[in-house]
C-alpha cells in the first residue's frame, strides 16, 4: 500500500468521556492528538499505509465496568480490559474515511500505570496508539504479528520521546 503524501491526510477525532474519572488526566486530548498524529505520520511514511483525506477515529473514554461488558460481549472475556478497539476495515486497501472506535477503560489504565511506574499520560500515548493500529490491522496474535506490531509501536513512541514499553519487561497481560 502507498499514498501520496502531496495530497494532506488529516485524522479527526471524535472524542467521548463517558467517565468522569478521566478528566483527571491533564491534556488529554492533547495527548491523544500527538499519539494519533504520530501514528497517522508513521505509518503513511514508514508502513506506506494509505487513507483517504478526511478520516476519522472516534474515542470513548469509559471506566472498567463498561469496557467489560464490552469485552464480554465482542472477546468473549468476561473481565475489563485496558484499550479495545473495533475497525471498520482492518483489511482495507485505503483506509477511511472512518478507521473505527478506540475505548479506554480508566481504572484498570490507571492501574497499569502504576504497576508499570511510568505517567499515565506516557502509557495512554501508547495504549493510544495500540488501538490505532489494531484499526489498521496490525495484531499480536501470533509471535510473528506481535514483533511487527511492537517494533512500529516502539519506532512512534521513539519519535515522541517515550522510551520502549516493552524492554526488559516480563510479559504481562497487559495488552490483551
Amino acid at each position: 500500500m502507498s499514498t501520496h503524501l502531496s495530497q494532506p491526510v488529516s485524522l479527526d477525532r471524535d472524542l467521548l468521556v463517558e467517565a468522569e474519572i478521566w478528566q483527571t488526566v491533564p491534556d488529554l486530548e492533547a495527548v491523544i492528538e500527538r499519539a494519533l498524529e504520530a501514528g497517522l505520520r508513521h505509518v503513511i511514511e514508514e508502513e506506506g499505509i494509505a487513507f483517504l483525506p478526511d478520516s476519522e477515529v472516534s474515542l470513548v473514554f469509559t471506566d472498567d465496568a463498561a469496557i467489560r461488558i464490552l469485552n464480554a460481549e465482542h472477546r468473549g472475556k468476561d473481565k475489563a480490559t485496558n484499550v479495545l478497539s473495533f475497525p471498520i476495515d482492518e483489511d482495507a486497501e485505503v483506509f477511511g474515511p472512518m478507521l473505527g472506535d478506540i475505548v479506554f477503560a480508566y481504572e484498570t489504565v490507571e492501574r497499569e500505570s502504576a504497576e508499570l511506574g511510568v505517567e499515565i499520560r506516557d502509557h495512554l500515548t501508547h495504549l493510544c496508539l495500540h488501538g490505532f493500529l489494531h484499526l489498521l490491522g496490525y495484531d499480536h496474535i501470533e509471535p510473528d504479528e506481535a514483533d511487527k506490531m511492537e517494533s512500529v509501536e516502539i519506532a512512534i513512541l521513539a519519535k515522541l520521546g517515550l522510551p520502549n514499553p516493552y524492554e526488559g519487561t516480563i510479559p504481562l497481560d497487559i495488552l490483551d
